[in-house]
């Protein structure tokens, strides 16, 4: 079982934390464009680590405790390199030559596993992959003579607790550089190399230790990769090496297509609407890869994960911070022996049981029995889609990938999400930013921003005794991408009964079919008359006064189900921050007059 991810969306600190409090045992990759370090658990505890300067060796940090001498490691270093095929790592060759005892050699080894640790630490982008298959330690810790047969686990809290606390110190007093290595000291190298650099902050990633996250920041980035085609081209290589060059060159330039149309803001940046959490159960490796790469490209949220407990975790955690998740199951006869049609549905049932409202969708291959889709839906799940048979011809398989794939970046953008969360998340951003502001102007605007995102076109209408004015609206003369345009200036009459004139007389909105006359000749002779003649009316009041109205309606498309009471309460809560500013204004004069 494995799982894996990205640093931008779940930092170093809380994947150790998640392999120690589900108690993993696996090989822990950390790779970053400054390289890649292993970490080795075992029952969730530190057992090994693997630097990746291999400069920084257990020779130096022995030598840097007073453990032993420069000569001593000298003589052990010569005795490795005539050892030849029988050579043992150092560690080993120091104790049974009687140069170090258990206790001293166990503490270097302590040390370079932190030291390892504050290397990624600092790494904020990235991948992170933990293969509980994997568990073979580094060259330090393979061999130990009977007189070092101490089990090696190191607490992993304990580690990051002390972590943090040498980051604080260090920076603090200016010698960060000096937490393993005194700057005085000469480079030791198990195997020295010409040209070796002193070992420094920058050199092992520690200057950017003051902008270590203490928690999971709330906006992520998108992830930066040199070279995108060659990292499809290793994975498909690794993956599918089977498929005929050309099959496997197909795949490659599709997903690098995919790649490269990284979105420069997507969902994340935009506001009102609610990032998606991709979760992916499954075992197969390149889908994974691949649905990866489309949610890479949308700045979406991505793990993946074979192991049920981390799969909690990662829905527990998308809840957590507001995300919407979207949870992908594959096929049963893709993810091992061990699953079946059976177990894959007590699982989606399990999962909507216990969080009811995420989302589920199933793959599924034409392999599997035809009740199963069916079984799927009537357990919750949203949606099957169907996804390539992994036994099929070379050719047929690239082609239905390829089909698969494009279908699947295009549903991904058009289903699984829930409009009622969205609209409740747009509610509470605009209440907060109401909040900050006084003027009627910049109110009426944030009430038009929100309309807009339930209508295809909304507009500011100034009140006056006799009429309206036109100010700024959205989707009117431009398209609605393009934001609040105006002002529009055009006038409408107040005074002869029309909707405008009940709506303010009553202040409370309107929202259904209408068929004004001083729409048709007044508003429609100056904007298109929308296809469906259901508008919206909405009041804006300050001090018990009706002073603009927002109009909306739905454009050339068909009408959507909108929830007028948040539209409603954001209204009278626009008000109530118009007053307020009102009675401080008064309230400070009255102040400043005495």
């Amino acid at each position: 079982m494995s799982f894996s991810g990205y640093l931008e969306h779940l930092p170093i600190v809380d994947i150790i934390q998640l392999v120690y409090t589900t108690r993993k045992s696996g090989t822990l990759s950390i790779q970053s464009q400054k390289g890649q370090n292993n970490v080795v658990f075992s029952d969730g505890y530190f057992v090994s680590a693997n630097h990746m300067n291999n400069s920084i060796r257990i020779g130096q940090i022995l030598i840097e405790k007073n453990y032993i001498t420069h000569t001593i490691l000298d003589q052990a270093l010569l005795e490795q390199k005539n050892a030849g095929a029988a050579r043992k790592p150092l560690i080993a060759t120091l104790i049974e030559k009687g140069n170090i005892n258990r206790e001293d050699a166990y503490k270097g080894l302590e040390a370079l596993i932190e030291m390892t640790i504050v290397e990624v630490l600092t790494w904020t982008s990235g991948t992170f992959t933990l293969d509980v298959n994997k568990t073979d330690v580094c060259d330090e810790y393979r061999y130990f003579p009977e007189t070092l047969q101490q089990k090696i686990l190191i607490n992993s809290q304990e580690i990051l607790m002390d972590a943090v606390r040498i980051y604080d110190e260090k920076m603090h007093d200016g010698t960060l550089a000096d937490i393993f290595f005194s700057p005085e000291q000469p480079d030791v190298n198990e195997t020295p190399s010409p040209g070796y650099e002193t070992v420094t902050a920058d050199l092992l990633g520690l200057d950017g230790l003051d902008t270590l996250p203490t928690k999971i920041p709330d906006v992520f980035n998108g992830l930066k990769d040199d070279d995108l085609s060659a990292e499809h081209h290793r994975v498909i290589s690794e993956v599918l090496g089977n498929l005929p060059q050309t099959g496997q060159d197909q795949l490659c330039s599709l997903l690098t297509r995919i790649s490269s149309q990284a979105s420069t803001g997507g969902r994340l940046s935009s506001p009102g609407i609610m990032s998606p959490a991709i979760i992916v159960f499954s075992h197969d490796p390149f889908i994974k890869h691949a649905i990866a790469t489309i949610c890479r490209s949308k700045n979406y949220i991505i793990f993946t994960t074979d192991d049920d407990v981390t799969l909690d975790l990662f829905i527990e955690q998308s809840f957590t911070r507001d995300l919407l998740p979207l949870l992908i199951i594959d096929d049963p006869t893709c993810m091992g022996c061990d699953f079946s049609e059976n177990m894959v549905l007590a699982l989606l049932q399990e999962k909507r049981n216990r969080y009811p409202r995420i989302s589920i969708l199933q793959m599924s291959t034409s392999q599997s029995e035809q009740s199963f889709p069916s079984q799927v839906l009537n357990e919750g799940g949203e949606a099957v889609f169907q996804r390539p048979v992994p036994g099929e011809s070379a050719e047929t398989f690239v082609a239905h990938m390829t089909v698969f794939l494009q279908a699947f970046n295009s549903v991904l953008d058009k289903s699984f999400v829930q409009p009622d969360r969205q609209a409740a998340h747009r509610l509470k951003e605009s209440i907060a930013v109401l909040r900050k502001l006084k003027e009627p102007p910049e109110v009426a605007h944030e009430l038009l921003q929100f309309t807009a995102s339930l209508f295809e076109r909304a507009l500011i209408l100034v009140a006056r005794t006799t009429e309206l004015t036109a100010e700024k609206g959205i989707g009117v003369i431009s398209e609605k991408a393009a934001g609040p345009t105006g002002p529009l200036m055009f006038k409408i009459p107040l005074g002869h009964g029309s909707l405008f004139d009940s709506v303010i007389e009553k202040r409370r909105l309107h929202y259904g079919i209408c068929s004004d006359m001083t729409l048709k000749y007044h508003l429609y002779s100056v904007i298109p008359a929308p296809r469906n003649s259901k508008i919206l009316i909405l009041p804006l009041l300050f001090s018990g006064t009706v002073i603009a109205l927002i109009y909306a309606d739905f454009g050339q498309t068909s009408p959507s189900p909108v929830q007028i009471e948040h539209l409603e309460i954001l209204a009278e809560f626009a008000g109530l921050v118009l007053d307020y500013s009102l009675y401080r204004k008064k309230f400070e004069q009255l102040t400043h007059a005495h």
